[in-house]
């Protein structure tokens, strides 16, 4: 393990809050400071010593992981196949402003380049390595660059991201026809907008081109012209695939996921500390912003949920704009994203501190249940999710009925999953937040995936349920990484017990001040 892992991991491990100081990287290799202003387009080694080690390609990622898995990937595939990926593309919210960019999940799984306009092609071969690499980016341009900052060069591309060539982006289209001339199949995964037939290609198609450069713009152009042009029996998904691959986390994944989780944790639980009757929402979802970027996260997972009393019936509310009050439970639905993986994390407390009777007995069933369902989340138990999802329904029943609920019969488990508790009980989470969208809910569990463990209840004003439980939502979620006989709770350093949780809102869990 790497000197930053390792001291990270202690960092994770101790539950103390997350400090990333790793200006020790440097003064190990010799080096005070690294390249100001850059030469390159993301960080790397030479620029960023205090962030990565030299075998790195990404923070906390070696180079030979991202060629295991493009290896994992071409070995999977027959003789003559291609895999094309495209970067993301910047998006604007208005004019020329733009949004903080955020690369393309698999482009940047398999090359971990940071820059947007680019692409990369993966041609099997019978070479030792297996497959050939070729790169498109933007390249150097000056006058650009004075505005928008520094682009990796082709050369750079060459040694950093141990492409076997280097293109400019305009010459994408060219070569791609050249490699396809000689394929038997290529493996790809178009923008929804761009796999649209020709005669449907709308206004929101032709939106998007407008936002690219001129050279991105022909190049798209270009490339989906050539996608429209293959046999669909030619052209297959590469998306279902590559999901088979990014499921089972590496170790330096896991890592990483540990220290996004930890971060996360740590403003869960400063967060508790901070939040006040009288408060507004937003400023709970800003403290807990604040405090996964003073710690080193990139950008929040997702936007977070501060949901107050009522609120927290509407499952994914993110309006956080209602005054909090002294007797409501605040529902946080929040985490961050760090180094490149999400983190999901959800917490409830209540605005006052303690618990009343109704809240703590609703609260301890639905605790009580979550720490039933994680020890399931094993490779041993041969569980699949949507097997723990009817565990879920049954633990759920089960407790609502030890405290005052009527969930007896078919209308009661029809009250129970369409009212009370509509929601699956999780997901894979990686790179993306929702892992999910190609792989079987009914398989069983792999030593090595991540998913959440999330049950939730949330009683609306209705007189077939206990009153004193009205308006009340609560969920508890984790992330697990499954083990061979034991799940590891990645966010453990966020409390969920009621006497934590109580001590985290007073502020007596020996953390450190702010």
């Amino acid at each position: 393990m790497s000197t930053l892992l390792r001291a990270l991991s202690s960092r994770c491990l101790s539950k103390r809050p997350l400090r990333i100081h790793t200006r020790h990287l440097a003064s190990e290799h010799g080096l005070k400071h690294g390249l100001k202003p850059t030469k390159f387009g993301q960080p790397l080694f030479a620029s960023h010593p205090h962030l990565m080690n030299p075998n790195e390609t990404t923070p906390g990622i070696p180079a030979d992981e991202y060629e295991r898995r493009r290896k994992a990937l071409m070995d999977e595939l027959p003789d003559g196949s291609v895999v094309v990926v495209v970067s993301g593309q910047v998006k604007y919210m208005s004019g020329q402003i733009f949004y903080k960019f955020r690369q393309a999940s698999d482009f940047w799984y398999l090359t971990g380049f940071e820059e947007p306009d680019s692409a990369v092609i993966l041609e099997k071969n019978s070479s030792s390595r297996g497959y050939r690499m070729l790169m498109f980016t933007l390249g150097k341009d000056s006058h650009r660059e004075k505005w928008d900052g520094a682009r990796t060069s082709p050369q750079d591309v060459l040694q950093h991201f141990k492409a076997d060539d280097a293109y400019s982006i305009a010459a994408f289209p060219t070569v791609l026809k050249s490699v396809l001339s000689k394929c038997t199949s290529v493996l790809v995964d178009l923008p929804p907008t761009a796999s649209l037939s020709r005669r449907g290609r709308s206004s929101t198609y032709q939106g998007l081109l407008k936002d690219l450069s001129p050279i991105a713009r022909t190049t798209r152009v270009e490339y989906d012209t050539i996608m429209d042009s293959l046999s669909s029996k030619m052209r297959q998904p590469l998306a279902p695939k590559l999901a088979k691959i990014r499921a089972v986390k590496s170790e330096p994944e896991q890592q990483l996921m540990r220290c996004a989780a930890d971060i996360s944790a740590h403003a869960h639980t400063k967060t508790m500390r901070f939040t006040e009757p009288d408060m507004s929402e937003h400023a709970v979802a800003a403290h807990f912003e604040y405090l996964c970027a003073r710690d080193g996260s990139q950008r929040p997972a997702y936007v977070p949920v501060v949901a107050s009393g009522p609120n927290a019936l509407i499952i994914h509310y993110t309006s956080n704009n209602q005054v909090i009050r002294k007797d409501e439970m605040i529902l946080i639905d929040a985490g961050c994203e760090y180094n490149g993986y999400a983190s999901d994390i959800t917490r409830t407390f209540p605005a006052r501190g303690t618990f009343s009777s109704a809240q703590a007995a609703l609260y301890d069933a639905v605790l009580q249940a979550q720490k039933y369902l994680v020890t399931l989340c094993t490779e041993s138990a041969g569980l699949s999710l949507a097997h723990i999802h009817r565990e879920s329904v049954y633990e759920l029943r089960k407790r609502l009925n030890k405290i005052g609920f009527n969930l007896q019969g078919p209308s009661g488990m029809s009250d129970l999953e369409h009212e009370l508790y509509p929601h699956y009980i999780g997901h894979p989470v990686g790179i993306d937040l929702h892992e999910s969208a190609h792989l079987d809910r009914n398989a069983p569990l792999k030593a090595g995936m991540v998913v959440t463990i999330e049950p939730g209840i949330y009683v609306p004003p209705s007189p077939i349920f206990p009153k004193e439980f009205h308006n009340i939502g609560i969920r508890i979620e984790d992330e697990i990484l499954v083990g061979k006989d034991h799940p590891t709770v990645l966010s453990v350093a966020a409390p969920k017990e009621i006497a934590d949780v109580e001590g985290a809102c007073r502020g007596t869990l020996g953390l450190e001040p702010y």
